[in-house]
């Protein structure tokens, strides 16, 4: 979420299960390696490779998700790196493993003055900020990869956090194409956060404090300008 003045991002780097919806491995290969992975920054690179070694590996948001949104969307791949010299990111996850995978990263492009890891669930850190009056309205961009079933509970919470004009970004929304599909086509595993995605997509599109867009790169991302 990024601060009106002091440029505050808030991201919410969950690691969760992402299937792609561009289940052709070689067209999505094809994609990645002409258009997303000659433009990608060095550092991000690095990150990138750094996390593809681990088990879990796939949990992570598509490359060609995370460079639509951030570089087309917010003008650069990755905040902290453009963002002013003040500027900061308040990065939320209840396992500090995940943020200190990519530190050596961060460090290493200087911008770790510009985060704000807080290991917590997310909700508790969203009721916090909202307990400072200053902080309502005074952020400028969200995006939230995390337990489906609180999209909503976070969407509230940031309609109040996020100024007119802001912008949030939920990932995940289309659930590996599961969201269109009968429940009894869909593997148990994968009901439960189907039913929630699905009741979230609904909400969200009927929301009148918003404007929003259905990217379906990735795994589905819903992109939200706050209007109201």
């Amino acid at each position: 979420m990024e601060h009106t003045g002091s440029k505050n991002f808030l991201l919410n780097p969950n690691f969760l299960p992402n299937p792609i919806l561009l289940q052709d491995e070689e067209l999505n290969k094809y994609i990645l390696e002409t258009s997303v992975y000659p433009r990608e920054p060095e550092l991000l690179k690095e990150l990138r490779e750094a996390t593809a070694k681990l088990p879990n590996a796939f949990f992570g948001t598509a490359p060609d998700a995370g460079h639509w949104s951030f570089y087309w969307l917010l003008s650069s791949p990755y905040c902290s790196l453009t963002i002013p010299h003040d500027g900061k990111i308040t990065a939320i996850d209840r396992d500090r493993k995940t943020y200190e995978i990519g530190l050596p990263i961060i460090q290493k492009s200087g911008v770790e003055h510009k985060i704000d890891y807080i290991e917590s669930p997310a909700l508790p850190v969203l009721d916090n900020l909202l307990e400072e009056p200053k902080n309502e309205g005074d952020f400028d961009f969200a995006f939230v990869d995390a337990d489906k079933g609180n999209y909503w509970n976070y969407h509230e919470r940031l309609m109040k956090l996020v100024k007119i004009g802001g912008i949030v970004m939920y990932d995940n929304t289309l659930w590996g194409g599961a969201v269109a599909k009968p429940e009894e086509a869909v593997p148990e595993s994968k009901r439960l956060w189907r039913r929630s995605t699905i009741e979230f997509n609904k909400s969200i599109s009927a929301d009148p404090r918003v404007e929003i867009s259905h990217v379906s790169v990735g795994d589905g991302i819903i992109i939200c300008r706050r209007i109201g």
